[in-house]
């Protein structure tokens, strides 16, 4: 695993926050949630629709194509029609950046 450089922290200061962001060649949606920020992958499982189109509430992500769920912090799908987590990736703030750790390419 390698980390990346993927925003500014302040360009998801709010909580409830989401932005897409790529990182090293991967969609990648970054939040806010009670005041830590997370990253999971920006695709929905069910269908090619960009979670950070979606809309965050209560610690999850909505895709905004068909209203699937997904928990940020694990990426458990929480609501039908997704039944696939989606990817998550730990995240760590420096000198006011966010870093997303990712696998390294093989």
């Amino acid at each position: 695993m390698v980390w990346h450089p993927a925003a500014d922290a302040n360009a998801v200061s709010d909580d409830d926050s989401v932005l897409g962001v790529k990182v090293a060649g991967i969609p990648i949606a970054l939040y806010r949630v009670d005041g830590a920020y997370y990253a999971t992958h920006d695709i929905c499982t069910h269908q090619e629709a960009l979670l950070s189109e979606g809309f965050v509430e209560n610690g999850c992500i909505e895709c905004p194509l068909h209203q699937a769920r997904f928990n940020i912090k694990t990426g458990a799908a929480e609501a039908p029609p997704a039944s696939e987590p989606v990817k998550t990736y730990p995240t760590k703030v420096d000198d006011g950046r966010i870093f997303v750790d990712l696998p390294v390419a093989t």
